[in-house]
């Protein structure tokens, strides 16, 4: 009990007493309890500390000698000192016209010790508990770290983890904090159950869904953990999944969790409601804008009257309509959708109603969570900033942009009120995730001992997406087999000069071994990105490499660059060696176009690049090499998840000097034509029909189906796909050059293949059958390696 609190008890019994000797005089009264109410301090006595200094105390109390003092300033001086965190008690009394102060201080914090934990290390628990070495001590502090521990666990999967504190009494009021830990087993995830749903299956949607079914493999990918805010980020996923497909009435009726103490496992229960599925109705454009010609926007819009509904295709209308409106100086212009829902046709029909919206501002743009990641990596991404007009599309697509960076696990933007009626805060809210990745992968190749190229290589990386917590990339990886060792460095800075230009650089190593010759190239590129929308992307680049080449000691064992008799070597191999070293030279462009949704498991959408390379700034080399690359991904079965893969490309190569060497060739590999060896098909030597000396140009074609398989539990990540490749490669001037095979002759194959979402990177095995080849062609049935083939 606070001792102030007796002063005021005493004086207030005083006014009584006075009210009752002096019956009805209130005068009398009223002096007795501006007497207790303000008494006049002549000392001040501290009493009780011992590391805090008289002077320290003193000045919370906001008191100075020779001034009234009240219970009211007696009742905020308590709350101070209270509020330093300092004192586990503190009492305040008069004694005559000296206010006596009280204090019982905290102990000191010497030591945070963590006891019994091994898969959270002691620097992580300590940055998260509140008790800090020099810090103050209290018993409420203590008990809300051993939650704070607790939750830590249930955060990588361990619920039953038991956590005890003590402390160890040091002497001179400094004590050890002891936090002992029993970590326990995994709490594991058993199944994941979907309640209500017909539309799509269960497997379909655990696709969607971040809570996975603990399996063989969860060790690795670790998302198996129970986590309440991961099952709320899952509601909205279904919901986006659903609307997105027609479901406007689509609701998530509950999902929860329940443990199994006996088996410390989690039983996971979505119930959902999903609803008609509904096309757009009509779609119209209203605007009261001046210059906003309602006729003229219907380009820009999504929907479409007929197409399955979908409400990322309304957000994509907003953004557009939007722009078009901040385009034309409408800073505040606000677009409104109204639909009108026909239950009967079961269409939706939508309005954009464009109009001037309320005169808002930012006054301010706060971000949290970001432990790790720099606050202008974050701001950066906002097209809008504290001053600007308040704009919704923006915000969203900063929204956007931020998830597409792939540091977060979630980002939350809000708005609270400013400090004026027309400002508001920005409040960005982040929770970040490991952006480190270490992959390794593995190849085998089944071709013949000519190419030098047959055997297992293998392949390690090291990645950073976010360095330093300053969003640059850096890349180290390494990489060989039978006859071949590679080596690069690689890193992009994604905003030079604080412009939204992607600079970096790559250095790389490349040396081949062959039965009758060695190549090794070294190279550096400088490039630079530059968005032109939000799906197509510039790139500029410069290429400066030597490449030298060497034949075997088994073919040219006096070294002197000239084959041995009976060595069946190409004379383009030995021309290409006599001019080594060769030095290239070169400036490259490329335009990006991506719109896939997904990179790393799509299912919709375009990746395509079309690049022009021109060597010639010096160097040896001189020509212009046109390239194009497009693959279309289209979901063709919804439920069953079977997705479509239309593939096409082309290269083309224009000497610009001399005749082309053999090397600045065009060759096969299997992004171009699977069942083949690489560099296994095209024209040949005449002199060794084994060497194929490449073409100049090149046309190739895939068409695939990707499905879930069926028995293997979705949990492992796998996938099957079956196949069919075409292409042709031709066109060679070389002098050696074998005239039969330089002609349009087209190849193609069949194959089915295996592709996993390992935790190393995609993985995929292929294995391909020719139906269509020439005798001189190299075959290569399996193939091992990276499933990426944008």
């Amino acid at each position: 009990m606070k001792a102030y609190r007796k002063f005021l008890g005493a004086a207030s019994a005083a006014a009584l007493s006075a009210g009752l000797i002096v019956s009805g005089s209130i005068t009398v009264q009223l002096a007795a309890v501006v007497a207790a109410e303000a008494a006049v301090v002549r000392n001040i006595d501290v009493r009780g500390n011992r590391r805090v200094d008289d002077a320290t105390i003193e000045s919370y109390l906001n008191v100075r000698r020779g001034q009234n003092y009240s219970g009211a300033d007696i009742d905020e001086a308590v709350k101070r000192l209270f509020g330093t965190g300092l004192f586990a008690d503190v009492r305040i009394n008069f004694a005559g016209s000296t206010l006596v102060v009280e204090v019982d201080e905290y102990a000191i914090v010497n030591q945070v010790i963590f006891q019994g934990n091994s898969k959270l290390k002691d620097d992580a628990l300590a940055r998260s508990v509140q008790l800090q070495p020099r810090g103050p001590f209290s018993e409420a502090a203590m008990q809300a770290d051993i939650e704070i521990i607790r939750e830590a666990y249930a955060r990588i999967g361990r619920e039953d983890a038991i956590v005890n504190g003590r402390t160890i009494d040091l002497g001179e009021g400094r004590v050890n904090v002891v936090f002992e830990i029993t970590e326990g087993g995994r709490t594991k995830i058993a199944s994941v159950n979907f309640i209500g749903n017909n539309a799509y299956s269960d497997r379909r949607l655990q696709d969607v869904i971040s809570t996975k079914r603990s399996s063989l493999l969860s060790f690795l990918f670790r998302d198996d953990v129970y986590d309440e805010n991961r099952l709320r980020a899952d509601e909205e996923a279904l919901r986006r999944f659903y609307y997105n497909r027609g479901y406007a009435d689509f609701r998530v009726i509950s999902a929860s969790a329940e443990l199994d103490e006996t088996n410390n496992e989690y039983t996971v229960n979505i119930t959902v409601e999903e609803g008609d599925r509904y096309t757009f109705g009509d779609v119209q454009v209203e605007s009261t804008l001046d210059g906003m010609d309602a006729s003229t926007l219907n380009s820009l819009l999504e929907t479409r009257s007929g197409d399955v509904y979908s409400a990322k295709d309304v957000e994509d209308t907003i953004i557009a309509l939007t722009e078009r409106a901040v385009g034309l100086g409408y800073a505040f212009a606000q677009v409104t959708p109204r639909g009108d829902r026909n239950f009967e046709t079961r269409t939706i029909s939508v309005v954009y109603s464009i109009d001037q919206g309320p005169r808002t501002y930012i006054e301010r743009i706060e971000i949290r969570g970001n432990d790790r990641t720099r606050d202008y990596v974050i701001r950066r991404e906002f097209d809008i900033t504290e001053g600007d007009a308040f704009n919704q599309v923006l915000v969203q697509r900063a929204k956007r942009r931020l998830e597409r960076l792939d540091y977060f696990t979630s980002v939350n933007i809000s708005t609270v009120p400013g400090s004026q009626p027309d400002q508001v805060y920005l409040v960005v809210d982040v929770v970040e995730k490991s952006t480190g990745e270490f992959s390794i992968g593995a190849g085998y190749s089944t071709g013949n001992s000519a190419s030098g190229r047959s055997g297992v290589s293998v392949e390690g990386s090291v990645a950073e997406r976010n360095f330093l917590g300053r969003g640059q990339f850096i890349k180290v990886s390494a990489g060989g087999g039978k006859g071949s060792r590679d080596y690069s460095i690689s890193f992009t800075e994604p905003y030079f000069l604080g412009r939204r230009i992607a600079a970096g650089f790559d250095i790389f190593r490349q040396s081949r071994s062959f039965d009758n010759y060695t190549s090794a190239q070294t190279g550096a590129t400088v490039r630079f990105g530059l968005p032109i929308t939000e799906a197509l992307t510039g790139q500029l680049a410069y290429t400066y490499s030597t490449e030298e080449y060497d034949l075997t000691s088994a073919c040219d064992a006096n070294a002197d660059g000239i084959p041995d008799p009976g060595c069946l070597v190409s004379p383009a191999i030995v021309t290409a060696v006599g001019q080594s070293p060769w030095k290239k030279s070169a400036v490259s462009g490329t335009l990006l176009y991506n719109t896939i949704d997904d990179l790393k498991n799509p299912r919709e959408g375009v990746y395509s690049t079309f690049s022009v390379e021109y060597a010639g700034i010096g160097g040896d080399a001189k020509y212009v090499k046109l390239t194009g690359r497009g693959t279309y991904y289209h979901t063709l079965l919804d439920e069953q998840d079977v997705v479509g893969v239309l593939v096409a490309g082309a290269g083309h190569i224009i000497p610009t000097g001399q005749t082309l060497r053999l090397f600045d060739h065009f060759q096969n590999s299997d992004r171009i034509i699977r069942g083949f060896e690489g560099s296994g098909i095209g024209p040949v030597s005449l002199t060794s029909p084994t060497d194929h000396l490449g073409g100049r140009t090149y046309f190739h074609a895939s068409a695939e189906a990707q499905f879930p398989l069926p028995v293997v539990p979705h949990s492992l990540g796998l996938k099957g796909a079956l196949f069919v490749d075409a292409a042709t490669l031709y066109a060679n001037s070389l002098a050696d050059v074998n005239p039969a095979t330089t002609g349009m002759q087209w190849r193609a194959s069949i194959g089915a293949s295996i592709l996993w979402s390992s935790p190393f990177g995609p993985i995929r095995i292929d294995y391909a059958i020719p139906v269509l080849k020439e005798p001189t062609d190299e075959i290569q049935h399996f193939n091992f390696g990276v499933s990426t083939r944008f």
